[in-house]
Formats: C-alpha cells, structure tokens, sequence
C-alpha cells in the first residue's frame, strides 16, 4: 500500500511532534494496536497494568504511570472497533518543570495496516514502527543480465523481490575444433539474440501491467546491457520506464544488490523528480494560460469552493492549520494534492509565491 503526500506530511509532523516529549522516568506510555485486533482486549490488558503500576515505588513515577494509562483508557473508549489499519496511542506526563502534571494523550490510525502489538512504559514514546512507514516504499523493476544469464526482480521499500530468471544458449568463446571464425561468431550472435528476445519477453510479461512500477533500472557487466536495451528486443511501453542502466560486476543475486547499491542517486532523484514535474505544469500553466492557474490563499480557496481545482500544491513551509483545512476542502471537492517541499529551486518558488497554488479543472476568469 502506498503513503501519500498528504498522509506522509500529517505522519511526519505526528511524529516531530511526540519526538519532542521525554519523561524523568519509564513513564509514558506508547500501545500499538494492530489491524483487525480486538480492542477489548488491549483495554483489559491496560486496566491489569494499571494495577500493576500500583507496585512502583517511585511516588512520581507510579503517579504518572496510572495517570497515563487511565487516560489511554478513557481516549480508547472513544473507538467502538479497533480501526481498519489499527491503532497507535501515547500517554503520558509531558509537563516542563518537575512536579507538575500536564498528562496528555495522542493517537492516530497509521496509513497502512500495523502488523505488530506493543505496550511499553519508557522514557520516550516508542516512534520506530511509524517512522518505518515514512521509508519509501516505491516500487521498481531491477533487470541485470549479460550473455549468459538474466535476472528479472522488483524492488519494494528495501526488499528485493525475484520474478523471473533466464539462462542463454551462447557458447563459450572457444569455438569447437573446424568450424570458421565467421561462423561460430554468427552461431553465438544468434544465440544472443534469442536470448535477448526471451529477456525482453519476461521483462513484458512482468512490467507491463504493473503500474506500481516507477520505473526499471537495467544493469550488467560490460556493454551487453546496452546491446540488450538499444535493440528491439524490449517493447516501446516497457522500454519507457526504462529509467537508468548501471555499470556493475555481477550478475545473479550479487548483481541486483549491487545495482540496487549503485542506483540510490536514481531511486532519491525520482521523488524529487515528480515534485519539479508538478510545480512546473503549474508555472507553465501560469504563464501560457493564466486561466486555468491560480495561487494565494484568497484566491484558492476561491476556486477549490467551487469545485474547479484538479491539483492543489501546498508547501510544506505553510501553516499546519492553513493546509489541513485546503486539503480537508480538496477531499470534498475530489481535488488530487500534492505536498511540495521547500529544499528543491521549484519548491522554494512555490514557497516564495506562498505556498499554495493550484491547476485548475476549467478556466476561471479572474
């Protein structure tokens, strides 16, 4: 399942947020309830520990230890069922000055399903499993091949997923005893030809109707990959998403780590790639058709309120308010939205015009 910009923004800011927060002692509370997992019974395990808390010594810590977990058990009564990807809760005594009491409670339901139960007391909330859901979990076609083997693979987040593997008939370069230099060569340009067919032919099979795939890097040792990709051995709509060829030393499982090693300025480039895309079409747009283009917060609530926004752009730089009510609004009116960030030049022009800009659906005469 893939994160969009929107939930990527609020689960980023949701743990910037709790990052902050740290207890004198083991003393605030984190649970994570996974999808499809009764909720009654994380409440009953909740009130156990809460008895339990009462064995503390520490007058402090047991105060705010059943301080928080009360207070996890009155929020999780708002929740006739657990969500459908599951719950993650935090509890806990956050005041600055010690000797205080500011028990807060926070939770959220993660954009993909939790697989994973936990209840801990610590000094800091437990973030791990949710900072792993902002890891990038795109997914691309990894080829590696030279005259003697290919392989065909997907790579999902950090996980490298075999699909198809193909060996040739080429004959080793020593030719059998009679037979012309011309011939063997013709013999053994045949066999790879045939070889690069059945390659491009897995590749077709695998990727076409994938439309998770963003793109497929190709990879080999020495110049065969190129033969490989400049031939017609691959078909237009796959050869497309062709979006990178590596040098590397391997073939087989050695050679797909080491091109997923070696294509990391690829695979970091293609986020901010579809960023300068989309602030671009919008530039463009302002200039050759102001029409259908507007920015300003003014001027864009305007448009999203009548219906006329195709893509809404908001800075990350803008205010949290400001741009959970814009994206709220673009929900309601089937508005697609995009979060820019502010580290490339386009999304520091974006930024620099404030932030919040939109492609529109029809013409809107100013």
């Amino acid at each position: 399942m893939v994160i969009t910009a929107v939930q990527r923004f609020k689960l980023k800011g949701f743990i910037e947020e709790l990052s902050n927060y740290r207890g004198r002692h083991t003393e605030l509370v984190s649970v994570y309830v996974p999808s499809g997992y009764d909720l009654n019974k994380i409440t009953s395990h909740l009130a156990q520990e809460q008895g339990t808390a009462t064995n503390i010594k520490s007058t402090s810590t047991r105060k705010n230890v059943i301080d928080a977990l009360e207070k996890m058990l009155q929020h999780l009564k708002l929740f006739k069922q657990t969500p459908e990807h599951g719950l993650a809760a935090f509890s806990g005594n956050v005041a600055e000055r010690e000797g205080m009491s500011d028990v807060r409670v926070w939770s959220v339901e993660p954009p993909v399903p939790l697989k994973t139960r936990i209840y801990r007391c610590d000094k800091a909330f437990v973030l791990e499993p949710l900072q792993e859901m902002l890891e990038t979990r795109d997914v691309y076609g990894l080829v590696v091949m030279d005259r003697r083997e290919g392989n065909i693979s997907l790579l999902k987040g950090k996980s490298i997923i075999p699909l198809a593997k193909s060996t040739s008939n080429v004959p080793g370069k020593t030719r059998a005893g009679g037979q012309s230099s011309q011939r063997y060569a013709r013999i053994r340009e045949g066999a790879a030809k045939e070889f690069y067919s059945r390659l491009g032919e897995h590749m077709k099979e695998e990727f076409i109707n994938n439309r998770e795939i963003k793109g497929i890097i190709v990879g080999g040792p020495g110049p065969t990959k190129y033969d490989f990709v400049n031939g017609n051995y691959i078909t237009n709509e796959v050869k497309k998403k062709i979006i990178g060829i590596k040098d590397i030393s391997y073939t087989g499982d050695f050679g797909l780590n080491e091109l997923v090693d070696i294509s990391q300025d690829i695979l970091a480039n293609e986020e901010i790639t579809a960023e300068k895309q989309i602030v671009n079409r919008f530039l463009e747009t302002l200039a050759k058709n102001p029409g259908m283009a507007a920015y300003g917060e003014a001027h864009v609530r305007a448009v999203l309120s009548m219906g006329a926004v195709e893509t809404l752009l908001l800075s990350e730089g803008i205010n949290p308010k400001v741009l959970k009510e814009l994206e709220e609004e673009a929900e309601r009116t089937g508005s697609c939205v995009e979060i820019i960030s502010v580290e490339t030049k386009e999304g520091a022009q974006l930024r620099d015009i404030g932030g919040i800009a939109a492609i529109l659906r029809y013409e809107v005469s100013q």
